[in-house]
């Protein structure tokens, strides 16, 4: 049955999602904001004791972080009566005093006139499938079959063949179909001379081209003649058909996700076919046109990391570019794109048919993040000797980075950046310049530079050293040891955790299982499921931590979310002076002055207070740029530093 546009939206925001939810759970008072519509819950679609269903009652639609059930009124009666989706519409139009409408003649005609566009569009594939075994069509079998397509393929693929003079007209009409119903389905079109209606497909080979559900709506054809001006040719806009909204092989794409098989993106018919005969059956194309919004939004409901693989000439790495400008703002946690770029001159066809199913299988094992493309656009091929070339490539990945919505990921994608950053101009060492007396070489005075203002006069303690001190190193335990002791407090801290910098692979292998688990009532046995006992026993093995009182008064909630976020702020100011260091002392080029010198030693000295006075007048802190608190003093040093280094002279810190 169609219900009248409007009808839906209606009876949504008549209702109250927190009181169609709450006939089913029984609302935490402590993390609720009734006010505000903010509510959580112990989750109704699996067994569980901590509040993890949430509902936003102003915007309509629930979530659960355990199992990810997520929707609005309608799914939920859904899903917890067992009803179809008319009854639970009926269900909730006789709560909110709604009387559901009688049939939709006009939108009940307009389904109708899609089945029939979709009748027509059927039978037109099967006049192109027998118009292949013509020997009109001789050809394109000989092309087909140079390709790697054997028969069998062929019919698994539904490809077809539209002679040179067309024919498909005039068999649709002779079977009884409405003329102007070929036409609707784009399969004809009008003559702008004023003749008769004409094939739009003529000397091409035909591959159809299916919804989700398998439907076909549209045909993709390839013109036999070399030299025609228009080598792919797709079915224009119909009822049916929007080349922006479909990917070609959706349906079996979709299918193979959902068993473990990576979606990739290629850019044309014959490489999705080649790489699902391959074996890659999650591979689906763009139709014609470059990647767009919609069809991004499509492929991250069929995977949240899908691999765009396109050729490797300079038309597919500016179709990459392209993809990274629609992405950015549209992505979510979790939800990215990774690029695995094919050889020179060469497409995933290409590729699987000259080194085969291993080497195609390399290259999605190596796919790229999407941030390293980005950086590669804006730095590949340039010169960065002068403070004004650096200043202009972070205005531009900065103006890049402002373009995502989500500040979680902003601020991940703005740290990867910093690191790329580091990496590209850490590695250029300045030659050493001769002086006849008392010259000096950058490079040795550099060195005791840093030897110099460093907070401790050994390089094992050194702030510049790439490794965390040891204090950094029991902090993180004892961060690690209360959120396992306090699994009832632990979910709080989750967006702190994933920030977390681990500068022990054992710690970060602990940050992961945690933040995987978080939610789970013994959250240690989890973690102890998934790493095993000996992680966990060297973290709790630490006298520091074992008198830490976030871990001895576990069972107080109020102590141990102080002790957390007391940690994690100072976990965060001593790493985020490090890093100031490091980008001051490599911004430098080798050319220190007093100034600097100076405010650098004033900046290390802050770095070893960090985490002290405990006891101290409160008054005197403030809170840093990353969230964490810092003494005044301390920001305001820090401040004046990064005046002269990072982004160019006169220009602003940026604010997290």
């Amino acid at each position: 049955m169609s219900l009248p546009p409007g009808f839906l939206d209606e009876l949504r925001g008549r209702l109250s999602l927190g009181q169609v939810v709450g006939r089913k759970v029984i609302w935490d008072t402590r993390k609720s904001n009734q006010g505000k519509g903010d509510l959580w819950a112990p989750c109704p679609f699996h067994q569980e004791k901590t509040a993890s269903f949430h509902v936003d009652d102003r915007k309509g639609y629930y979530y659960c972080f355990g199992c990810h059930a997520k929707g609005d009124a309608i799914s939920f009666v859904r899903e917890t009566e067992n009803v179809d989706f008319m009854e639970a519409v009926k269900i909730l139009a006789g709560e909110a005093g709604m009387p559901v409408p009688e049939r939709d003649p006009q939108a009940q005609q307009k389904a109708d006139r899609r089945a029939q566009l979709i009748e027509v569009m059927e039978q037109a594939v099967q006049f192109h499938r027998l118009q292949l075994q013509t020997a009109a069509a001789a050809e394109a079998r000989d092309y087909l079959a140079r390709r790697g397509l054997d028969p069998a393929a062929q019919a698994r693929w539904e490809i077809g063949f539209a002679p040179a003079n067309g024919g498909a007209l005039a068999h649709l009409t002779g079977k009884g179909i409405d003329q102007k119903l070929v036409m609707d389905a784009g399969i004809a079109a009008e003559s702008d001379r004023g003749g008769p209606p004409y094939d739009r497909f003529r000397g091409r080979i035909m591959f159809p081209i299916r919804d989700a559900r398998g439907r076909a709506i549209g045909f993709g054809g390839r013109a036999m003649d070399p030299n025609h001006p228009a080598k792919y040719y797709n079915s224009p806009e119909t009822p049916l058909f929007d080349k922006g909204r479909s990917l070609f092989n959706h349906g079996p794409a979709r299918e193979a996700a959902g068993k473990g098989y990576p979606l990739v993106v290629a850019e044309g018919y014959m490489d999705v076919i080649a790489m699902s005969e391959a074996g890659f059956g999650a591979a689906v194309a763009p139709l014609g046109t470059a990647i767009t919004e919609d069809q991004l939004r499509l492929l991250w409901r069929i995977a949240p990391e899908p691999i765009i693989a396109l050729d490797g000439d300079t038309a597919g790495l500016r179709a990459a570019m392209r993809v990274i400008d629609i992405a950015l703002p549209l992505l979510e946690a979790g939800q990215s794109l990774r690029f695995a770029l094919m050889p020179e001159g060469m497409d995933p066809d290409d590729v699987l048919k000259a080194q085969g199913v291993g080497a195609m299988q390399k290259l999605l094992d190596r796919a790229i993040p999407m941030v390293q493309l980005l950086w590669q656009r804006e730095t590949d091929g340039k010169s960065f000797d002068s403070p004004e070339r650096k200043a202009a490539l972070d205005k531009a990945l900065r103006d890049k980075i402002k373009l995502i919505a989500d500040p979680s990921i902003r601020s991940h994608y703005g740290q990867a950046i910093k690191d790329l950053r580091w990496q590209l101009f850490s590695g250029r060492k300045p030659a050493p310049r001769k002086s006849g007396g008392g010259g000096w070489a950058p490079n040795s005075r550099m060195e005791a530079w840093k030897r110099e203002i460093s907070p401790v006069a050994t390089s094992k303690a050194s702030a510049l050293g790439a490794g965390a001190s040891a204090e950094d190193h029991l902090r993180e335990a004892v961060i690690l040891a209360i959120l396992i002791a306090a699994p009832q407090v632990a979910p709080e801290f989750e967006s702190a955790l994933e920030r977390m910098e681990c500068r022990d692979p054992a710690h970060q292998d602990i940050q992961r299982a945690l933040l995987r688990h978080l939610g789970a009532t013994d959250l240690s046995a989890a973690v102890v499921q998934e790493l095993g006992p000996d992680p966990l026993e060297r973290v709790m093995g630490h006298n520091h931590v074992s008198i830490s009182p976030g871990v001895r008064r576990a069972s107080e909630p109020d102590v141990v979310r102080m002790c957390l976020a007391e940690e994690f702020a100072k976990l965060t100011a001593r790493q985020g002076h490090a890093r100031e260091i490091e980008d001051a002392v490599e911004d430098l080029g080798g050319v220190p002055d007093e100034g600097l010198t100076h405010r650098l030693r004033q900046a290390a000295a802050l770095l070893d207070q960090a985490g002290r006075g405990d006891n101290e007048d409160k008054a005197e802190y403030e809170l840093g740029a990353n969230g964490a608190r810092m003494k005044k003093d301390e920001r305001n040093a820090l401040d004046s530093l990064l005046e002269q280094i990072n982004f160019g002279k006169g220009a602003q810190r940026p604010k997290s």
